[in-house]
């Protein structure tokens, strides 16, 4: 009888058992809350930190950008100011020479004057393109042109330029950037290439801009990680125009650039 006593559940021993298993969901669920709050606020503070990295980054790059289109320009002015006037006094010279020396030397003379005329304009080309303040004032197109003038000027290779499409607005300041990328790209052509042509194609599609410029020279193998300053720098300013980019090389098979600029960056029609 008296275990039988025992055995029975008392309603308030209902009621305590249903209190504490409240208490446990209602502790179960501030815990769930808590960790989700906590993973939120987690998460939130990632994000800010990576877009605060972001931006440090984008400033970063701006600057150094800055920076470098500002010596670009000081190298311009000297190239044109100084050294081009150098040279054309050299060259006054040399006509000077002319009218008083012998007729056996006047060939030699007239073909060293030639040679310097010459560099005289591609000493002041070079200044114009390095000069952003030309380059806004001639915009990317004429720019361009005026690089692959210069090349071929130089009989260096063969270039072309092919302009496809109905011609749209871009920004000037993402205009410098683009140019100061294939320059940055012809100037390693120049260098390194030892290529015979060069093509730059411009694609002006619905919604993007497409620049495709290709050699045929030596190329390089693009699995060895060279991370080199101009490649450095193509890579940043691509980033900075939110453009999609590759350089694709392969030992003997040449090596080419083909930059994909959204033109909803730009809300001018």
């Amino acid at each position: 009888m008296i275990q039988e006593q025992e055995n029975i559940i008392t309603p308030e021993t209902i009621v305590l058992i249903i209190y504490t298993i409240v208490v446990i969901f209602g502790l179960l669920l501030f815990v769930i809350w808590f960790f989700i709050a906590f993973q939120k606020r987690k998460n939130k503070l990632l994000l800010e930190q990576i877009e605060a990295e972001k931006k440090y980054e984008h400033e970063l790059a701006t600057s150094q950008l800055e920076i470098q289109e500002q010596t670009f320009k000081n190298i311009g002015w000297e190239l044109h100011d100084n050294v081009g006037q150098l040279l054309s006094v050299v060259s006054m010279q040399l006509n000077m020479l002319l009218i008083k020396a012998p007729e056996a030397m006047q060939e030699q003379l007239k073909d060293t004057r030639d040679v310097v005329t010459n560099t005289v304009k591609e000493v002041r080309d070079l200044s114009k393109t390095l000069n952003n303040d030309v380059i806004n004032k001639n915009g990317l197109i004429r720019s361009l042109e005026i690089e692959i003038e210069r090349f071929n000027r130089l009989k260096f290779l063969e270039a072309t330029l092919q302009i496809n499409g109905d011609i749209k607005y871009i920004s000037t300041a993402h205009e410098i950037l683009i140019f100061r990328m294939y320059q940055e790209f012809l100037s390693n052509v120049m260098k390194h290439s030892k290529a015979k042509t060069l093509s730059v194609i411009l694609n002006f599609n619905a919604n993007d801009f497409e620049i495709i410029a290709e050699d045929d020279g030596i190329g390089f193998n693009t699995s060895q990680k060279t991370e080199s300053s101009g490649m450095q720098t193509i890579k940043g300013r691509a980033a900075l125009l939110n453009a999609k980019h590759s350089l694709t090389s392969s030992i003997g098979n040449g090596t080419k650039l083909i930059l994909l600029y959204p033109l909803t960056n730009d809300t001018k029609n």
